[in-house]
C-alpha cells in the first residue's frame, strides 16, 4: 500500500504529497486513524483528498495510505433492510459494536462475511454465458429473490455449478472464459460508485409508476423510470410526500436516502416503514427497502457519495429485472456540499457560489434512471426512476439547484407552503406542476384503466384553470356578479380541490387509492358538474344543485373502500336522477 503524507488539512479538504501512482477517485486512508477519503484533485506530486469523516485533530505530517481502487460499493445477497451511511458502513452493525456514537475510522463490512445463503443454481455445467446472465437466485427476503449475474467483462462456458449453502465470499460457479481462463463467481461484487453499470439498450418508458396518490397519478404522472423533482419550502411536505411515495408505489425495490436532511426525519423512517405493511405483497415494506442515511449531522464531504452509494445498488437491483424507484431527499443539501468542497479547493465560484460543474453532476444522475433492455441473454426489461426532493432557501425556484435539476428531469411537483398552512395536502400546486410523460402515457391509461381517462383529466384541469381566472373577478367585484354557469365552475372547482386532490396520508383507506377509484371518483365530479349545466339551461338556481343530498356522497366517495368500487355506479344513478329532479 502506497503511503504519502499530509501537508495540508481545511475542514473535510486534505492535502497530501508522496502518491506517486494515484489516480483521480482513488480511495485514501488518512491518518493512523485510516479515515477514509476519496481524491479529488490531482497536481503533480500534490494530491488533494475529500475525506468522508471529521478531520478535527488532524495535522501535517500525519500519513496517507492509498488503497489504488475507486470507492465501490459492495453488492450481493444482504442489502435489502440494511440501513447504511454515505459510503456504505452498515450503521446497526457499527451501533452494536461501537455504540450509539460512532468513533471516527470505525469500519464493519457492508455485507455479512459469515450468514450462508441457500443458493439455488437456474444454469448447469456447460452452458453459455455473458456478463450480466443470471446464473442462480438466493431468496433475500420473504419479498425479493436477488439473482445472482454475471460480473461485467466475464463470459465463457460453465465448468463448475455448485448448490447448496454459501457465504458470499465462497465460490459458486466456475467460467472457462474466451482466453480459456478459469473465472471464479462469487456472490460478492463490487463496483465503483461513479461509473454507470452498463445496459444493452434505453428504451422509451410507457407505463405510469402508480403512487396511490391522485394528485400525482391522475394529473401530474411519473413514468416507470422516469425523474421528478418535488421543489418546495420549508414546511411544504417533501419528505412525507417522498414517504408516501416509498410505502405505496408499485416499484418493487425501494431506495431511500437522506442526504443532509434532519436526523429525525431518517428516524421516522426508521420506526414507521419495519411497522408498514406493503398493499401490493401483505408482507412489512422494509422487505423490500434499503435505507441510506447522512444526516445534516454527519459529514458534510459524505453526501455526494451517499447519492452514488444509492443509484449504484439500484442500478444492480435493476440488472435483475426489477422496477427499481429511489428517493433523495435532497439534492439541495448534496449541492451545498459540494459548494463547500468546491470553496475549500479554491474553484472559481460559479451562480450562489455554486461550482460551475453544479448542472453536469445533477443531470449526471439523473440520467442514471430509465427504462432499459438488461445485458444478458434473455434480454430482459426494468426500470430504475428517480425522484429527487430540493430545498430551494426560501422557497425560490429561480436559485440555481431547482434550475437545472428541471433542465433535466419530466414531472415536477412544485409545493407551495400556502397550500400546506391552509391543510391541503399533498400541497402540490396543480397550476404551476406539470409532467412531460403525459402524452407518452396516455395509452396505458386508456388501455388499462378507461378509454375517457386523460379526456376526464384534461377537463378537470381546464376547471380548475377557470376558476384561478375567475378567482380575480371575484376578488374585484364579488361572486354575486358572476353568472350561474361561473358559479358552478367554481363550485366543481372546490370539489375538485377538497374531495380529490386532496388526501389524508393518516387515514387507513384515503392513504392509497388505486388508479381505477381514482378515475370512478373525479368521474363522479364531473358528471354532477356535466348534469348541472344542463338544468342551468333551463333556469335552476345553483343554491338548489348544491344542497342536493348526494353532494354528501360525492365528498365521502373516498373512504370506500377498494373491494366496494360498484357503489360508485349507484351514485352516478343518484346524480342524474336528483339534478333531474330539480327541473319539476
Amino acid at each position: 500500500m502506497e503511503t504519502g503524507k499530509i501537508i495540508k488539512v481545511a475542514g473535510p479538504v486534505v492535502e497530501a504529497e508522496g502518491l506517486r501512482g494515484a489516480k483521480m477517485y482513488d480511495v485514501v486512508k488518512v491518518s493512523n486513524q485510516k479515515l477514509i477519503g476519496e481524491i479529488i484533485e490531482l497536481a503533480k506530486d500534490l494530491v488533494t483528498i475529500q475525506v468522508y469523516e471529521e478531520t478535527s485533530g488532524i495535522g501535517p505530517g500525519e500519513p496517507v495510505f492509498s488503497t489504488g481502487m475507486p470507492l465501490s460499493v459492495e453488492l450481493g445477497p444482504g442489502l435489502i433492510k440494511s440501513i447504511y451511511d454515505g459510503i456504505q458502513r452498515p450503521l446497526d452493525l457499527i451501533r452494536l459494536s461501537k455504540g450509539d456514537f460512532i468513533s471516527r475510522g470505525a469500519e464493519e463490512d457492508a455485507i455479512n462475511r459469515k450468514k450462508k445463503w441457500d443458493f439455488e443454481p437456474v444454469l448447469k455445467k456447460g452452458d453459455k454465458v455473458i456478463s450480466g446472465d443470471i446464473i442462480g437466485t438466493v431468496q433475500e427476503s420473504s419479498i425479493i429473490q436477488h439473482k445472482i449475474m454475471i460480473p461485467y467483462g466475464i463470459q465463457g462456458e460453465i465448468e463448475e455449478i455448485y448448490k447448496g449453502k454459501f457465504t458470499v465470499t465462497e465460490t459458486i460457479t466456475k467460467i472457462r472464459d474466451r482466453q480459456g481462463l478459469l473465472q471464479e463467481i462469487k456472490m460478492l461484487q463490487k463496483w465503483p460508485v461513479r461509473k454507470l453499470r452498463p445496459y444493452k439498450e434505453k428504451l422509451p418508458p410507457f407505463e405510469p409508476l402508480i403512487t396511490g396518490q391522485r394528485v400525482i397519478d391522475t394529473f401530474f404522472p411519473i413514468a416507470k423510470g422516469g425523474t421528478a423533482c418535488i421543489p418546495g419550502p420549508f414546511g411544504s411536505g417533501k419528505t412525507v410526500i417522498q414517504h408516501q411515495l416509498s410505502k405505496w408505489c408499485n416499484a418493487e425495490i425501494i431506495i431511500f436516502i437522506g442526504c443532509g436532511e434532519r436526523g429525525n426525519e431518517m428516524t421516522d423512517v426508521l420506526l414507521e416503514f419495519p411497522e408498514l405493511i406493503d398493499p401490493h405483497t401483505g408482507k412489512r415494506l422494509m422487505e423490500r427497502t434499503i435505507l441510506i442515511a447522512n444526516t445534516s449531522n454527519m459529514p458534510v464531504a459524505a453526501r455526494e457519495a451517499s447519492v452514488y452509494t444509492g443509484i449504484t445498488i439500484a442500478e444492480y437491483y435493476r440488472d435483475m429485472g426489477y422496477n427499481v424507484a429511489l428517493m433523495a431527499d435532497s439534492t439541495s443539501r448534496w449541492a451545498e456540499a459540494m459548494r463547500e468542497i468546491s470553496g475549500r479547493l479554491e474553484e472559481m465560484p460559479g451562480e450562489e457560489g455554486y461550482p460551475a460543474y453544479l448542472g453536469t453532476r445533477i443531470s449526471s444522475f439523473y440520467e442514471r434512471s430509465g427504462r432499459v433492455k438488461c445485458l444478458s441473454n434473455d434480454d430482459r426489461e426494468a426500470t430504475l426512476s428517480v425522484i429527487g426532493a430540493v430545498s430551494p432557501p426560501g422557497g425560490d425556484l429561480s436559485e440555481p439547484v431547482t434550475q437545472n435539476t428541471l433542465r433535466t428531469v419530466q414531472v415536477f411537483w412544485s409545493l407551495q407552503d400556502k397550500l400546506a398552512y391552509e391543510r391541503h395536502f399533498p400541497a402540490i400546486d396543480w397550476l404551476t406542476s406539470y409532467s412531460l410523460y403525459l402524452s407518452q402515457l396516455s395509452e396505458f391509461y386508456e388501455k388499462e384503466i378507461n378509454k375517457d381517462f386523460i379526456e376526464l383529466r384534461n377537463k378537470s384541469m381546464g376547471i380548475l384553470q377557470q376558476e384561478a381566472e375567475l378567482e380575480e373577478i371575484v376578488r374585484l367585484v364579488g361572486v354575486d356578479a358572476l353568472s350561474t354557469h361561473e358559479r358552478l365552475i367554481l363550485e366543481t372547482a372546490r370539489s375538485i380541490r377538497e374531495d380529490f386532490l386532496h388526501q389524508d396520508a393518516f387515514d387507513e383507506i384515503d392513504t392509497y387509492t388505486s388508479v381505477k377509484k381514482q378515475f370512478l371518483m373525479l368521474k363522479l365530479i364531473i358528471l354532477f358538474h356535466e348534469t348541472a349545466e344542463k338544468v342551468i339551461v333551463q333556469g335552476v338556481n345553483i343554491e338548489k344543485i348544491n344542497s342536493l343530498p348526494v353532494k354528501s356522497n360525492i365528498i365521502r366517495a373516498k373512504y370506500i373502500k377498494e373491494n366496494n368500487l360498484k357503489k360508485f355506479s349507484e351514485i352516478e344513478k343518484e346524480i342524474i336522477c336528483q339534478i333531474n329532479s330539480t327541473t319539476t
